[in-house]
């Protein structure tokens, strides 16, 4: 089923590059995408990712089953000689395609097209537990599931994910907690017919492109209509996809020809649009281009669904006191509440650690595992490691991050076993493929200097359809058949 489905990814590929007059082969050259080596042919793939085996032994716990986990398990199976490894994780469908949630949320996806079944992804010889790490103690190798079972380990990889908190948001404390994947039913229940989305939630998403339906039909029918976007004072996963999804209701405005009935207003926490300057730039234009407006440093408080009010917390900096010591003056920041009318409205929710973690031995303060962001070896238990999203690795909650992550936390623990060094280093890298219409992308790749880094000699700022073609065609297949082999 898996070649299958392969097959099928890669006959759609090739037909929309013939449209543009490429190959399959050309286009991943141009796109300098060498970790794609498995879409030309096996050999090359094979050749790609050879590796010396370790005959290194211990006994490997990975608590999430998600695109870290199964990743890395499969890394490690194929660099371990005699792998023992115990994946932990409650969720069948763990491995859906999250970074589609945008595509389903702006009808280019339907949900079949992100959902498979973990089972299928679990590399040989790997023991599955389908329950949930709830207590953790790091000073005796062992951890406790939902269900009581202990489970003992040598080394302890944590990939659990996070949790969308949308019950911090005052209106909203009937949802609580929720993840992106599982029951979503507080989540479409609390937002039934009051235009509100979150493309944070698979079945959220599905429920964002019929809201948005709904709300280009408005526009089109020539009601005046108002549109906000949303990013809250949080780390979040995927920090370009609350701008995506603007960028896609405005996109999906114009094809109906209803762009001058909308008004698009992004209301940010933060100050910029983008942590990189030349990306921030670039999409500062674009957003005017579109007649896209937005407001810095305003986080979401509260929506009164019934009346479509959305509340911000507007805050500022100001001038306070004179320090005659340190000759300069203190900053006060000052907050204002601001009430916000919607027709349509999208929610990014605050994001935090799941508590069992977050609060446990191996958390932090807040939340995240603390973890060298270079060898993403625990900062207090050398025998632990974490990945992805529940990381306290800056700038580094997407997927592309997570696909420099895994190689090297494969490359220390391995080393770990064998009592090396740790020599192997994440610088970072992080990229994001930002939809900025339907066919085109600006595909911003940057790391810790918040620098472009580029992978291929081309302007990074531009939008282009060859980045569409990878968004929409490609890095799905990349990701189920590559990261989760091991070899992308």
């Amino acid at each position: 089923m898996l070649k299958k489905d392969l097959q099928e990814s890669l006959e759609i590929i090739d037909n929309e590059l013939k449209k543009q007059g490429l190959s399959r082969r050309d286009a991943l050259k141009v796109a300098g995408i060498g970790s794609a080596a498995f879409l030309l042919n096996g050999s090359e793939a094979e050749a790609a990712t050879s590796a010396q085996a370790s005959d290194a032994k211990a006994k490997i716990v990975i608590v999430g089953g998600g695109l870290s986990g199964i990743a890395t398990a499969a890394r490690l199976t194929n660099t371990l000689s005699n792998p023992d490894i115990t994946i932990i994780e409650p969720n069948p469908k763990s491995v859906s395609y999250q970074p589609g949630n945008t595509l389903i949320a702006s009808g280019v996806y339907t949900k079949d097209d992100i959902m498979y079944d973990t089972k299928d992804f679990v590399p040989s010889g790997v023991t599955m537990i389908q329950d949930k790490a709830v207590e953790f103690d790091p000073e005796n190798n062992k951890l406790t599931t939902e269900k009581g079972q202990v489970v003992n380990y040598d080394f302890l990889i944590v990939a659990a994910g996070l949790k969308l908190n949308f019950g911090q948001i005052a209106g909203l404390e009937s949802i609580g907690e929720a993840y992106t994947l599982g029951d979503a039913s507080k989540i479409l229940k609390t937002f039934a017919n009051s235009g509100v989305s979150s493309i944070y939630s698979t079945d959220g998403a599905v429920a964002t492109w019929e809201n948005m339906q709904k709300f280009v039909n408005d526009a089109k029918a020539g009601k005046q209509v108002k549109g906000v976007f949303t990013h809250p004072n949080t780390s979040i996963k995927c920090g370009g996809a609350p701008k995506k999804i603007m960028y896609l209701t405005n996109s999906r405005l114009v094809e109906a020809g209803a762009r001058k009935n909308a008004e698009l207003t992004f209301y940010p926490n933060g100050g910029t649009m983008f942590g990189v300057p030349e990306y921030h730039e670039a999409i500062v234009n674009q957003f005017k281009a579109r007649d896209m407006k937005w407001n810095y440093n305003h986080n979401l408080t509260g929506v009164d669904l019934e009346k479509k009010i959305a509340t911000f917390d507007h805050h500022w900096k100001e001038k306070g006191e004179y320090d005659v010591d340190l000759e300069e003056y203190s900053m006060v920041t000052k907050h204002e509440n601001v009430e916000v009318p919607f027709d349509f409205l999208h929610i990014t929710p605050p994001m935090k650690a799941p508590d069992e973690i977050g609060n446990s031995p191996i958390g932090s303060a807040k939340g995240w595992v603390p973890v060298n962001k270079e060898t993403l070896q625990h900062v207090k238990y050398d025998n632990i490691f974490s990945i992805g999203d529940i990381a306290a690795v800056p700038m580094g909650k997407t997927g592309g991050s997570v696909r420099k992550q895994y190689k090297v936390l494969v490359d220390n623990l391995v080393a770990a076993m064998e009592g090396k060094p740790l020599t192997s280093k994440y610088e970072g890298y992080t990229v994001c493929p930002l939809i900025t219409d339907i066919g085109k992308v600006m595909l911003a790749e940057f790391n810790w200097t918040k620098k472009p880094t580029p992978s291929f000699p081309l302007d990074p700022t531009q939008e282009r359809y060859i980045w569409w073609i990878l968004k929409v065609y490609m890095l799905k297949p990349m990701t189920m058949y590559g990261m989760l082999s091991g070899k992308a």
